[in-house]
């Protein structure tokens, strides 16, 4: 396992929407692997893909409940509504306030490529669209709460 440089704002793969993984192979399972060691050392609670420099749908998250490992995660549903300060392994040194659904369920392929299923909310919640938005090379500062702005 190695640590990869993280990405930060201004960085062009950033706003890039990225590919569906085709098949998961050694090198999916290297950067997953990568991507965890990586999001450990710096502290965060969860990495995508793109923010390591590689435009696959893909995502590793552990709010204090163990690591999950996202391969093409998608949300099916989303309910209620929380408002919260997030911040951001590439947009380090920033905090704001952004509104995200209090619970989703989000559907992925798991590290074997079996179908999985979570359930989450509040941080969990969260970080899932948090992470899954950088996939489509949206940061969290483009969400956060213009009221806050002032």
């Amino acid at each position: 396992m190695a640590t990869r440089k993280i990405l930060t704002e201004g960085d062009e793969l950033l706003r890039k929407k990225c590919r569906p993984v085709e098949e998961i192979n050694a090198k999916t399972l290297i950067l997953l692997d990568d991507m965890a060691k990586t999001m450990y050392k710096a502290n965060g609670v969860g990495l995508a893909a793109p923010q390591v420099g590689i435009l696959k749908r893909i995502v590793v998250i552990d709010v204090g409940d163990g690591l999950v490992e996202m391969i093409n995660p998608r949300i099916v549903m989303t309910e209620g509504s929380q408002i919260g300060p997030e911040g951001c392994l590439s947009v380090p040194g920033v905090e704001k306030n952004v509104e995200r659904p209090k619970c989703v369920v989000c559907r992925a392929l798991d590290r074997e490529g079996n179908e999985v299923e979570y359930h989450a909310e509040d941080l969990f919640a969260r970080c899932i669209c948090h992470e899954l938005d950088h996939l489509d090379g949206v940061l969290f500062i483009d969400k956060a709460r213009e009221e806050d702005e002032n």
